[in-house]
């Protein structure tokens, strides 16, 4: 027992990532990030950060050439393959704009981006060691008409959440002062996102019309976001079990983030804490169901730095609970740094979770989910046409 506690740390099976690192991690724990396809389903790919003028991300997009490999090797080293942005848009035009601007910067870097639109992209940005780009909305407000659907999956976007925190024509946010569920207008854009492929993502919708749209979908639904409310109570950004219940049926997925706020009611927050919404969803509807949407960007910042939109702002804030840590920070600590991947499989392997298991939680069910949603896609528009007739 004495040699063995006096042998080098690899003997033991741990080990630094990279050796400018004094972090280490299981054998065990690298492989599984190493050979799995990682995907989180909500992550900001990096905030801006107001102290630098302009702030960096906003560089990136306005002047490519200021992406550098340095920059890169950031996302290339957390073992994250696929980033799902999940921003905004106040409208239409608007929304052309943020596609323009991502468009063009995966195009200035194609050694070391990538745009995903397939499943065959995600396996393809895996193997060949590409930041897998996925471009997604936190809002539907840019749809004006079932049309607009069509024109965005064009520009590539393959997962739109109905709402964010307020009414929009298609249904409520949590925040919103009542929920009024899904509108028509709301149905038919659900509807054609289920007819031309795009995801269907309800994580800040309320109650009603989380309920409504998982009730009329007809492809799975997503909730890329969203934590346990019964972990969480009266946490209304937290959903139900018979919402997560509801979700499973669809065949969707829920991503697990790592916001103190949404893990807990109450400090301290822990990876313990998170990983006990994993637990949950586990028990309540299986495994397959599960995987990662930190709700973070790269570095595990949670929102702007100095400046930009601060959610404190809303009106009904209170309803999120929002408490942060002894270092002032939202993001959980231990899961708020770029190589967080490997700390949250450090923890699913101390839960006793199997490698297979793991495997998917960290992607596998993404991918298989989203895979299928994008694989349906039909020509709602011509079926249209011929019902009409």
């Amino acid at each position: 027992m004495g040699a063995l506690a006096a042998a080098p740390a690899v003997l033991r099976g741990r080990f630094p990532l990279f050796a400018q690192s004094n972090h280490e991690y299981s054998a065990r724990a690298i492989r599984l990030v190493t050979e799995s396809t990682v995907v989180d389903l909500l992550d900001q790919f990096r905030f801006a950060d107001y102290s630098r003028k302009p702030p960096q991300s906003d560089l990136w997009l306005d002047r490519p050439e200021t992406f550098t490999a340095a920059d890169a090797a950031i996302y290339q080293g957390s073992g994250i393959n696929v980033f799902a942005l999940g921003h905004s848009a106040p409208d239409y035009n608007a929304g052309l704009r943020f596609f323009a601007k991502w468009n063009g910067f995966l195009a200035a870097h194609p050694d070391l981006l990538m745009r995903i639109g397939s499943t065959a992209d995600i396996a393809r940005a895996h193997r060949e060691k590409k930041i897998g780009i996925l471009l997604t909305m936190q809002d539907s407000t840019h749809f004006r008409t079932p049309a607009d659907v069509d024109e965005f999956f064009g520009l590539g976007q393959r997962l739109s959440q109905l709402t964010y925190n307020f009414n929009n024509r298609i249904g409520s946010g949590f925040l919103e002062q009542r929920d009024g569920g899904l509108s028509i207008f709301g149905l038919s854009i659900l509807r054609r996102m289920e007819e031309v492929g795009m995801a269907v993502d309800v994580s800040h919708c309320g109650d009603q019309t989380t309920m409504d749209a998982l009730e009329a979908a007809t492809r799975p639904v997503i909730f890329t976001h969203a934590s346990c409310r019964a972990l969480a109570p009266g946490r209304l950004r937290a959903k139900p079990d018979e919402a997560i219940v509801r979700m499973a049926k669809t065949g969707g997925v829920m991503g697990i983030p790592f916001i103190r706020f949404m893990i807990r009611d109450r400090e301290p927050v822990t990876i313990e804490n998170v990983l006990d919404h994993f637990d949950y969803v586990r028990k309540l509807v299986g495994v397959q169901h599960l995987a990662v949407g930190s709700d973070l960007d790269v570095v595990g910042d949670a929102n702007p730095i100095g400046g930009g939109f601060q959610p404190e702002s809303q009106p009904n804030f209170a309803r999120y609970g929002y408490h942060v840590g002894p270092d002032g920070r939202i993001a959980v600590q231990g899961l708020d740094h770029p190589k967080r991947t490997f700390d949250l499989v450090e923890g699913l392997v101390a839960r006793g979770y199997s490698d297979a298991d793991i495997k998917l939680i960290i992607g596998g069910n993404a991918v298989r989910v989203l895979g299928t949603i994008w694989s349906q896609k039909k020509t709602g528009r011509q079926e249209t046409d011929r019902k009409s007739d």
